[in-house]
């Protein structure tokens, strides 16, 4: 080839990355980094893309050793409302106050995009979490069977149902607000005088 031919293909690659550049730059001065904004297709591109190859090929051929039943959706269930919910939302679909505050979001666990995945890939995801997003790590000493409930219970997500749903909100975790207000009305119930229904003191006094 050329000399001036290498010397033009150079110039031209340096052209398309300040390009690049250029556009990234205009993009950050407009929008800035907020974590509101939806993920650009490319972003969404090279995050599946990096993703694919973070995840070991033995992960994806993995077996669950924990065969969908009854009694196995309920754990899955419950594990999950406590853990997962406050983020994926109890149905799966990822709206919620805090999947909405994420970037990137959520996925929609009923969607295609998880539910074609092999199981070893969502255990590996549960029990590894996803770098540079919200999904963190759960692994730990003797959580494989807990993480392998929750790939059943994942898979069982498009079938929920309203009663389901319904008791997974039972589970969800409660702010100090509701428990407050859950003892209040626990109290007022029992006919407790209304000095007890008061919030607690702070524990300083008027001297």
């Amino acid at each position: 080839m050329r000399k001036s031919a290498v010397v033009g293909l150079s110039l031209f690659a340096l052209a398309c990355i300040c390009a690049v550049a250029a556009w990234v730059y205009l993009t950050i001065s407009a929008k800035g980094f907020s974590a509101r904004s939806q993920p650009t297709r490319l972003e969404a591109k090279v995050a599946e893309f990096a993703r694919a190859m973070a995840m070991p090929s033995s992960a994806k051929t993995m077996k669950n050793s924990v065969p969908a039943s009854a009694e196995v959706l309920a754990e899955g269930r419950a594990h999950y409302a406590d853990h997962c919910a406050v983020c994926h939302g109890n149905n799966g679909s990822g709206r919620t106050m805090f999947g909405a505050g994420l970037y990137p979001k959520p996925p929609d666990l009923r969607a295609s995009y998880t539910q074609n995945k092999s199981d070893g890939e969502l255990f590996y995801v549960i029990e590894n979490g996803i770098r540079l997003s919200g999904m963190p790590a759960f692994g730990g000493k003797d959580t494989a069977d807990a993480s392998w409930k929750l790939v059943d219970f994942i898979r069982h997500l498009p079938q929920l149902s309203a009663q389901e749903e319904l008791g997974m909100e039972r589970l969800n975790p409660k702010g100090p607000d509701e428990i407050q207000e859950e003892m209040e009305e626990e109290q007022f119930l029992n006919g407790s005088p209304k000095s007890v229904l008061s919030k607690p003191s702070t524990g300083h006094h008027r001297k």
